[in-house]
């Protein structure tokens, strides 16, 4: 299910992941019937930060970017992975298109556009790349560093199907996170699958929805490994209907903070954690102007008006958002050449295809690593078969950190699906 990898850290294994190591066969079962009740998302990412004494998840993305940065060792799950979906899906399925975001910002991510191309070749399909941005008006073909060619092509809207000309899908795979909205190109598609479903966007998506969910199965999981769901559970808070340019908004913002902060503090003190709590503040509906902002104490609060008056002033006619996300602050204490990292696990249906770190140089412990100037150091398969062995006691075998943020990848996955049976707008309902 999830594969033994090495990651670039060697540290022992401490008491929370001896614990899930040692409950590998409940939690395996675990997973399988919660998979029997639920649909896992078409594939999905997830920032996973391991402080030592806690492990959680801090985003979740359903429309994961960056597949280019997963080794070569790793194409064959992530391959099967996308065989087995494909045929729980659509099992005649014979094309594939693929619609990437509107006018991509980067070769990187055209690269991405590749990797995810060549993983469903591999599975079996033809796959065509489709671009629903109103610019792209003809077959149009862009040769990445690689030498490898990427071609985009207008998707065509019949009354009741997509399709590129002389293409006709029966699946259309979005990697797009609809971010501004959903385009009545791909509304009303009732013929084809679409995965993920359009409300899995953020015009629908809300992060304070899918910690909800998440708080929801790490209390389920937790009491299973006998824990404190706290341990793999970042507390969050949500600010509703703010105007962060008004002094009252942002005094209203303050008081989620320091209640948010004086939690955390509790939690601190009774694991007897010498560390500085923090929390990061972020717009409830995806990527923003906003970013991620990290909210130490107080006087980080004063500054932070300026801040978000030179972010409203640098980008006209982007607003602030009104619903904001206060999320508990996890350190990381990975590092890779002594910069900051952070374990990203990518998954495609119920399985772990694999993962990188993302490095920053420049950033703190306590800070988001998702920002220019961070790089990717792939997670690597193991050439021995050396696993950890159940019943030793922490550190005395060699670590397998990844089977750790592979069970909280999982986690976070399963409840995104909690998150989407919630918010389908075409769910059945029982009487």
């Amino acid at each position: 299910m999830v594969p033994h990898l090495v990651t670039a850290l060697n540290g022992p294994i401490n008491e929370l992941e001896q614990r899930v190591l040692d409950s590998t066969p409940a939690i395996e079962r675990w997973f399988r019937l919660e998979w029997m009740e639920h649909t896992p998302p078409f594939y999905s990412s997830v920032d996973v930060r391991n402080a030592g004494f806690k492990l959680a998840p801090v985003d979740t993305n359903l429309f994961p970017g960056c597949w280019q940065n997963l080794t070569p060792e790793m194409l064959p799950l992530a391959v099967q992975a996308a065989m087995a979906s494909i045929e729980k899906i659509c099992p005649e399925a014979r094309n594939l298109l693929l619609i990437p975001e509107n006018q991509p910002s980067s070769t990187s991510y055209l690269a991405n556009v590749a990797q995810l191309r060549r993983i469903f070749h591999m599975a079996g399909l033809n796959v065509r790349v489709g671009s629903i941005d109103p610019a792209i008006k003809k077959p149009t073909t862009i040769e990445l560093p690689t030498g490898e060619r990427v071609t985009l092509e207008p998707v065509i809207r019949t009354k009741r199907r997509l399709g590129l000309k002389d293409f006709d899908p029966c699946t259309i795979l979005l990697n797009n996170d609809l971010s501004a909205g959903v385009p009545g190109i791909l509304e009303e598609v009732y013929e084809q699958y679409q995965l993920p479903p359009l409300h899995a966007g953020w015009a629908t998506r809300r992060k304070s929805k899918h910690f909800k969910c998440y708080e929801e199965v790490s209390k389920r999981l937790g009491k299973l490994l006998g824990v404190d769901p706290w341990l793999i559970n970042p507390m969050f808070d949500k600010c509703e209907n703010v105007n962060l340019l008004e002094p009252a908004g942002m005094d209203q913002l303050r008081t989620h903070v320091d209640a948010l902060l004086a939690k955390i503090r509790r939690k601190y003190k009774e694991y007897g954690i010498k560390e500085k709590p923090f929390v990061v503040i972020k717009a409830d509906d995806g990527n923003h102007a906003l970013g991620v902002l990290t909210v130490r104490d107080a006087k980080d609060m004063d500054t932070l008006l300026p801040r978000l008056q030179e972010i409203a002033k640098g980008r006209p006619g982007v607003s602030l958002p009104q619903d904001i996300l206060i999320q508990e602050g996890v350190l990381t204490k990975e590092r890779i050449n002594d910069a900051v990292a952070e374990p990203v696990v990518y998954m495609m249906d119920r399985y772990v295809v694999g993962g990188f770190y993302r490095v920053h140089a420049g950033r703190g412990i306590d800070e988001n690593l998702n920002a220019p100037g961070a790089s990717f150091v792939p997670l690597a398969f193991e050439q021995s078969a050396h696993l950890p062995q159940p019943g030793i006691k922490p550190g005395a075998s060699a670590p397998n950190r990844f089977y750790m943020y592979g069970v909280i990848g999982r986690l976070a996955m399963l409840a995104a699906s909690y998150e989407l049976e919630a918010t389908d707008p075409d769910a059945e309902v029982y009487a």
